[in-house]
């Protein structure tokens, strides 16, 4: 059995699409985080995650990095729903859904200059 000569060995991907998977491991949830309110975002994350793991360690920390920001503000949010009956919850969902928006934007900027970033403000569970 032969193999097709085209294709890429896994994991061996160049500088560029490296910057790109980067990009869009903080582009996609923030799109999905917007169009569902915040419930979609971490989904993403995690999918673009799995994918992308093993595909070079520039695609690998921003996975990782979408992954604990959804998971970061996921807390956020859960803790969120039983204050939400003294109305405080409202401002902190609405908190962790502004600044999870802001951290995938700048990781975003950032992967797609090639820039390594951790983001602020988040728990570093998945590395």
């Amino acid at each position: 059995m032969s193999q097709n000569p085209y294709a890429a060995p896994h994991g061996s991907v160049s500088p560029g699409e490296e910057r790109t998977m980067g990009t869009l491991a903080h582009a996609i949830p923030l799109v999905a985080m917007v169009v569902s309110a915040g419930l979609l975002g971490f989904v993403a994350s995690l999918v673009l995650y799995l994918i992308y793991k093993d595909r070079g360690p520039f695609a690998r920390e921003n996975a990782a990095n979408s992954l604990n920001i959804q998971i970061t503000m996921g807390i956020v949010m859960l803790v969120s729903i039983p204050f939400m009956l003294v109305l405080i919850g409202f401002l902190t969902w609405g908190i962790a859904l502004v600044v999870a928006f802001v951290l995938h934007l700048l990781g975003a900027l950032k992967a797609n200059r090639g820039e390594w970033w951790r983001p602020p403000l988040t728990l570093r569970l998945v590395h």
